[in-house]
Protein backbone atom coordinates (compact mmCIF):
# COMPACT_ATOMS: atom_id res chain seq x y z
CA UNK A 1 0.00 0.00 0.00
CA UNK A 2 1.23 3.57 -0.73
CA UNK A 3 1.85 6.11 1.81
CA UNK A 4 -1.28 7.92 1.57
CA UNK A 5 -3.45 9.19 4.60
CA UNK A 6 -6.29 6.40 3.90
CA UNK A 7 -3.83 3.48 4.89
CA UNK A 8 -3.29 5.25 8.26
CA UNK A 9 -5.30 2.99 11.00
CA UNK A 10 -5.39 3.81 14.57
CA UNK A 11 -5.81 0.93 17.08
CA UNK A 12 -6.88 2.18 20.54
CA UNK A 13 -5.91 -0.06 23.37
CA UNK A 14 -2.19 -1.88 23.99
CA UNK A 15 -3.14 -5.09 25.65
CA UNK A 16 -3.30 -7.97 24.21
CA UNK A 17 -6.12 -7.92 21.74
CA UNK A 18 -5.13 -4.50 20.63
CA UNK A 19 -1.12 -4.90 19.85
CA UNK A 20 -2.31 -8.40 18.20
CA UNK A 21 -4.63 -6.63 16.06
CA UNK A 22 -1.96 -3.62 15.12
CA UNK A 23 0.73 -6.37 14.27
CA UNK A 24 -2.29 -8.01 11.66
CA UNK A 25 -2.90 -4.73 10.23
CA UNK A 26 0.64 -3.66 9.93
CA UNK A 27 1.73 -7.03 8.56
CA UNK A 28 -1.24 -6.53 5.88
CA UNK A 29 0.01 -2.94 4.63
CA UNK A 30 -1.44 -0.80 7.22
CA UNK A 31 -0.36 2.31 8.46
CA UNK A 32 -0.43 1.75 11.90
CA UNK A 33 -0.64 2.99 15.54
CA UNK A 34 -1.48 1.93 18.73
CA UNK A 35 -3.02 4.69 21.15
CA UNK A 36 -3.62 3.30 24.72
CA UNK A 37 -4.24 4.94 27.80
CA UNK A 38 -1.66 1.82 29.85
CA UNK A 39 0.71 0.19 27.97
CA UNK A 40 3.38 -2.52 28.92
CA UNK A 41 2.79 -3.63 32.18
CA UNK A 42 -0.33 -1.68 33.17
CA UNK A 43 -2.94 -3.26 30.96
CA UNK A 44 -5.36 -5.65 32.40
CA UNK A 45 -3.06 -8.57 30.11
CA UNK A 46 0.22 -7.77 31.81
CA UNK A 47 -1.21 -9.64 35.06
CA UNK A 48 -3.21 -12.25 33.18
CA UNK A 49 -2.52 -16.17 34.35
CA UNK A 50 -2.46 -16.54 30.39
CA UNK A 51 -2.97 -20.25 29.93
CA UNK A 52 -4.40 -20.86 26.72
CA UNK A 53 -8.29 -22.17 27.22
CA UNK A 54 -11.40 -20.75 26.28
CA UNK A 55 -13.03 -19.10 29.54
CA UNK A 56 -15.73 -16.40 30.30
CA UNK A 57 -16.10 -16.26 26.91
CA UNK A 58 -19.00 -16.08 24.44
CA UNK A 59 -20.44 -16.87 21.98
CA UNK A 60 -18.80 -20.23 22.56
CA UNK A 61 -19.20 -21.60 18.87
CA UNK A 62 -17.49 -18.77 17.72
CA UNK A 63 -14.64 -17.96 20.56
CA UNK A 64 -13.83 -22.07 19.45
CA UNK A 65 -12.84 -21.40 16.10
CA UNK A 66 -10.66 -17.89 17.27
CA UNK A 67 -9.15 -20.07 20.06
CA UNK A 68 -8.12 -22.65 17.67
CA UNK A 69 -6.86 -20.00 15.36
CA UNK A 70 -4.31 -18.64 17.87
CA UNK A 71 -3.89 -22.07 19.51
CA UNK A 72 -1.90 -22.81 15.86
CA UNK A 73 -0.26 -19.49 16.07
CA UNK A 74 0.75 -19.90 19.66
CA UNK A 75 2.20 -23.40 18.63
CA UNK A 76 4.64 -21.71 16.45
CA UNK A 77 5.88 -19.02 18.83
CA UNK A 78 6.25 -21.71 21.49
CA UNK A 79 9.86 -22.93 19.26
CA UNK A 80 11.24 -19.14 20.74
CA UNK A 81 10.27 -18.96 24.64
CA UNK A 82 12.79 -17.15 25.29
CA UNK A 83 11.93 -14.16 22.77
CA UNK A 84 8.04 -14.57 22.90
CA UNK A 85 7.25 -15.55 26.08
CA UNK A 86 5.02 -18.73 24.55
CA UNK A 87 6.35 -22.50 26.11
CA UNK A 88 3.91 -25.49 25.48
CA UNK A 89 3.43 -26.76 29.28
CA UNK A 90 2.01 -30.04 30.10
CA UNK A 91 -0.81 -29.78 33.14
CA UNK A 92 -4.43 -30.96 34.34
CA UNK A 93 -7.60 -29.06 34.35
CA UNK A 94 -9.19 -31.10 37.32
CA UNK A 95 -13.21 -32.31 37.32
CA UNK A 96 -13.82 -31.24 33.55
CA UNK A 97 -14.89 -33.85 31.01
CA UNK A 98 -14.64 -33.70 27.26
CA UNK A 99 -18.63 -34.05 26.98
CA UNK A 100 -18.66 -30.60 28.87
CA UNK A 101 -17.09 -28.53 25.92
CA UNK A 102 -17.69 -27.29 22.74
CA UNK A 103 -16.46 -28.69 19.34
CA UNK A 104 -13.49 -27.12 19.25
CA UNK A 105 -11.84 -29.46 21.97
CA UNK A 106 -11.54 -32.15 19.23
CA UNK A 107 -9.34 -30.35 17.97
CA UNK A 108 -6.89 -29.92 20.46
CA UNK A 109 -3.76 -32.04 20.24
CA UNK A 110 -3.06 -34.26 22.86
CA UNK A 111 -6.47 -33.04 25.04
CA UNK A 112 -7.40 -36.56 26.76
CA UNK A 113 -9.59 -37.57 30.17
CA UNK A 114 -8.16 -38.93 33.33
CA UNK A 115 -9.08 -39.78 36.27
CA UNK A 116 -8.34 -36.16 37.44
CA UNK A 117 -9.79 -34.70 35.00
CA UNK A 118 -8.35 -33.04 31.49
CA UNK A 119 -5.19 -33.48 30.91
CA UNK A 120 -3.23 -31.78 28.09
CA UNK A 121 0.01 -29.92 26.97
CA UNK A 122 -1.13 -26.09 25.95
CA UNK A 123 0.16 -22.73 25.31
CA UNK A 124 1.03 -20.87 28.54
CA UNK A 125 2.35 -17.42 28.11
CA UNK A 126 4.77 -15.13 30.47
CA UNK A 127 2.70 -11.74 29.61
CA UNK A 128 5.12 -9.05 30.01
CA UNK A 129 7.68 -10.99 27.89
CA UNK A 130 5.10 -11.37 25.08
CA UNK A 131 3.66 -7.83 24.87
CA UNK A 132 6.72 -6.67 24.93
CA UNK A 133 7.41 -9.22 21.84
CA UNK A 134 4.01 -8.17 19.79
CA UNK A 135 5.38 -4.46 20.44
CA UNK A 136 8.98 -5.19 19.17
CA UNK A 137 6.99 -7.05 16.22
CA UNK A 138 4.60 -4.33 15.54
CA UNK A 139 7.60 -1.98 15.60
CA UNK A 140 9.52 -3.74 12.92
CA UNK A 141 6.27 -3.71 10.84
CA UNK A 142 6.30 0.30 10.85
CA UNK A 143 3.83 0.79 13.43
CA UNK A 144 3.90 2.60 16.86
CA UNK A 145 2.67 2.96 19.97
CA UNK A 146 1.57 6.10 22.06
CA UNK A 147 0.59 6.88 25.58
CA UNK A 148 -2.61 8.83 24.76
CA UNK A 149 -5.71 9.45 26.89
CA UNK A 150 -8.57 8.90 24.82
CA UNK A 151 -12.51 10.60 25.59
CA UNK A 152 -13.85 9.18 22.85
CA UNK A 153 -13.71 7.14 20.07
CA UNK A 154 -15.45 10.30 17.97
CA UNK A 155 -12.29 12.31 18.85
CA UNK A 156 -9.68 9.64 17.40
CA UNK A 157 -8.23 11.07 14.10
CA UNK A 158 -7.78 8.65 11.57
CA UNK A 159 -10.05 7.22 8.46
CA UNK A 160 -10.01 3.90 10.13
CA UNK A 161 -10.42 3.36 14.08
CA UNK A 162 -10.66 -0.19 15.17
CA UNK A 163 -11.67 -0.19 19.08
CA UNK A 164 -9.78 -2.60 21.22
CA UNK A 165 -10.02 -1.20 24.66
CA UNK A 166 -11.46 -3.98 27.16
CA UNK A 167 -13.27 -2.77 29.87
CA UNK A 168 -12.70 0.89 28.73
CA UNK A 169 -15.33 0.41 25.90
CA UNK A 170 -18.10 0.63 28.59
CA UNK A 171 -17.49 4.51 28.55
CA UNK A 172 -15.87 5.14 25.23
CA UNK A 173 -18.46 3.34 22.95
CA UNK A 174 -20.61 3.82 25.62
CA UNK A 175 -21.66 0.05 26.46
CA UNK A 176 -22.76 -0.78 29.32
CA UNK A 177 -22.79 -4.53 28.48
CA UNK A 178 -19.17 -4.55 29.05
CA UNK A 179 -18.93 -5.83 32.94
CA UNK A 180 -15.72 -6.29 35.22
CA UNK A 181 -15.34 -9.44 36.05
CA UNK A 182 -12.42 -9.49 38.73
CA UNK A 183 -9.19 -11.66 39.36
CA UNK A 184 -7.10 -12.30 41.95
CA UNK A 185 -3.42 -13.73 41.92
CA UNK A 186 -0.82 -14.66 44.04
CA UNK A 187 2.61 -14.80 43.17
CA UNK A 188 5.16 -17.00 45.09
CA UNK A 189 8.56 -18.57 44.75
CA UNK A 190 8.26 -21.58 42.83
CA UNK A 191 8.94 -24.59 45.16
CA UNK A 192 9.40 -27.08 42.43
CA UNK A 193 6.59 -27.13 40.29
CA UNK A 194 6.69 -27.91 36.62
CA UNK A 195 2.65 -28.22 35.56
CA UNK A 196 -0.35 -26.43 35.69
CA UNK A 197 -3.69 -27.07 37.08
CA UNK A 198 -6.79 -25.78 37.33
CA UNK A 199 -10.06 -26.99 39.39
CA UNK A 200 -13.40 -26.29 38.34
CA UNK A 201 -14.86 -22.92 39.75
CA UNK A 202 -17.14 -22.34 42.65
CA UNK A 203 -19.54 -19.93 42.38
CA UNK A 204 -20.10 -19.82 46.48
CA UNK A 205 -22.56 -17.69 48.11
CA UNK A 206 -21.00 -14.47 46.74
CA UNK A 207 -20.68 -15.52 43.39
CA UNK A 208 -16.93 -14.83 43.85
CA UNK A 209 -16.16 -17.47 41.33
CA UNK A 210 -13.22 -19.53 43.72
CA UNK A 211 -11.38 -21.76 42.29
CA UNK A 212 -7.69 -23.34 42.31
CA UNK A 213 -4.89 -22.56 39.71
CA UNK A 214 -1.10 -22.57 39.41
CA UNK A 215 0.94 -22.05 36.56
CA UNK A 216 4.56 -21.79 36.59
CA UNK A 217 5.92 -18.80 34.87
CA UNK A 218 9.60 -17.49 34.63
CA UNK A 219 8.68 -15.18 37.60
CA UNK A 220 7.39 -17.36 39.82
CA UNK A 221 4.32 -19.66 40.59
CA UNK A 222 0.79 -18.00 39.29
CA UNK A 223 -1.29 -19.18 41.86
CA UNK A 224 -5.46 -17.94 41.44
CA UNK A 225 -8.17 -17.03 41.97
CA UNK A 226 -11.28 -15.43 41.46
CA UNK A 227 -13.89 -14.18 39.23
CA UNK A 228 -15.80 -11.45 41.26
CA UNK A 229 -18.71 -10.25 38.87
CA UNK A 230 -19.02 -6.31 38.82
CA UNK A 231 -15.94 -5.55 41.24
CA UNK A 232 -14.02 -2.73 40.47
CA UNK A 233 -11.16 -2.40 43.18
CA UNK A 234 -7.98 -2.96 41.58
CA UNK A 235 -6.36 -3.66 45.75
CA UNK A 236 -5.23 -6.85 46.51
CA UNK A 237 -7.29 -8.97 49.90
CA UNK A 238 -5.48 -10.15 52.40
CA UNK A 239 -8.18 -12.37 53.25
CA UNK A 240 -9.18 -13.47 49.50
CA UNK A 241 -4.94 -13.67 49.00
CA UNK A 242 -4.19 -16.38 51.75
CA UNK A 243 -7.61 -18.09 50.62
CA UNK A 244 -6.03 -18.07 46.97
CA UNK A 245 -3.03 -20.31 48.73
CA UNK A 246 -5.05 -22.48 50.58
CA UNK A 247 -6.67 -23.51 48.07
CA UNK A 248 -3.54 -24.09 45.93
CA UNK A 249 -1.64 -25.85 49.25
CA UNK A 250 -4.74 -28.34 49.27
CA UNK A 251 -3.87 -29.54 45.82
CA UNK A 252 -0.07 -29.24 46.04
CA UNK A 253 1.13 -29.26 49.41
CA UNK A 254 4.62 -27.51 49.18
CA UNK A 255 2.79 -24.18 47.86
CA UNK A 256 1.95 -23.80 51.63
CA UNK A 257 5.39 -22.39 52.47
CA UNK A 258 6.26 -20.35 49.28
CA UNK A 259 7.51 -17.32 49.74
CA UNK A 260 5.01 -14.58 48.57
CA UNK A 261 6.31 -12.26 46.29
CA UNK A 262 4.06 -10.16 44.61
CA UNK A 263 0.11 -9.78 44.62
CA UNK A 264 -1.77 -8.92 41.30
CA UNK A 265 -5.19 -7.79 40.74
CA UNK A 266 -7.17 -7.82 36.89
CA UNK A 267 -10.65 -6.84 35.70
CA UNK A 268 -11.94 -9.38 33.16
CA UNK A 269 -13.75 -7.21 30.48
CA UNK A 270 -16.57 -9.50 30.00
CA UNK A 271 -20.01 -9.55 27.79
CA UNK A 272 -22.73 -11.24 26.58
CA UNK A 273 -20.68 -11.92 23.38
CA UNK A 274 -17.76 -11.03 21.96
CA UNK A 275 -18.26 -7.53 19.68
CA UNK A 276 -16.47 -7.84 16.48
CA UNK A 277 -18.45 -5.41 14.20
CA UNK A 278 -17.68 -2.47 11.81
CA UNK A 279 -19.71 0.90 11.52
CA UNK A 280 -19.49 3.94 8.95
CA UNK A 281 -19.16 6.98 11.46
CA UNK A 282 -20.80 10.32 10.14
CA UNK A 283 -17.69 11.56 8.91
CA UNK A 284 -17.46 8.56 6.40
CA UNK A 285 -14.76 6.77 8.46
CA UNK A 286 -14.40 3.39 9.58
CA UNK A 287 -14.98 2.32 13.30
CA UNK A 288 -14.18 -1.30 13.79
CA UNK A 289 -14.91 -3.25 17.26
CA UNK A 290 -13.19 -6.07 18.99
CA UNK A 291 -13.77 -6.23 22.51
CA UNK A 292 -15.51 -7.99 25.60
CA UNK A 293 -13.62 -11.16 25.46
CA UNK A 294 -13.66 -11.81 29.06
CA UNK A 295 -11.27 -14.64 30.86
CA UNK A 296 -9.71 -15.27 27.19
CA UNK A 297 -8.44 -12.16 25.53
CA UNK A 298 -5.19 -14.16 25.32
CA UNK A 299 -6.75 -17.04 23.87
CA UNK A 300 -8.86 -15.84 21.22
CA UNK A 301 -6.37 -13.04 20.63
CA UNK A 302 -5.02 -13.94 16.76
CA UNK A 303 -8.42 -14.94 15.85
CA UNK A 304 -10.22 -12.55 16.25
CA UNK A 305 -7.39 -10.14 15.25
CA UNK A 306 -7.96 -11.77 12.17
CA UNK A 307 -11.26 -11.31 11.87
CA UNK A 308 -11.62 -7.68 12.93
CA UNK A 309 -8.69 -6.95 10.40
CA UNK A 310 -10.90 -8.38 7.51
CA UNK A 311 -13.29 -5.70 8.94
CA UNK A 312 -11.11 -2.78 8.27
CA UNK A 313 -11.09 -3.21 4.45
CA UNK A 314 -12.65 -1.04 2.00
CA UNK A 315 -16.47 -1.69 1.49
CA UNK A 316 -20.02 -1.44 3.11
CA UNK A 317 -20.35 -1.31 7.04
CA UNK A 318 -21.55 -4.70 8.50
Amino acid sequence: MGDDQSDEVIVVGAGVVGLTTAVVLAEAGRRVRVWARETGGRTTSAVAGALWWPYRIEPDAAAGEWALTSLAVYGELADRPAETGVRLVEGVHGGLRLDGLGPWAARVPGLAETGEGLSARLPLIDMPVHLAWLRERLGQAGGTVEERVVGGLAEVPAPVVVNCTGLGARSLVPDPAVRPVRGQLVVVENPGITTWYTSKEDEGKDGGGASAYFFPQPGGLLLGGTAQEDAWSLEPDPEIAAGIVARCAAVRPEIAGARVLEHRVGLRPVRDAVRIAREVRPDGGVLVHNYGHGGAGVTVAWGCAREAAGLVAPGPAA
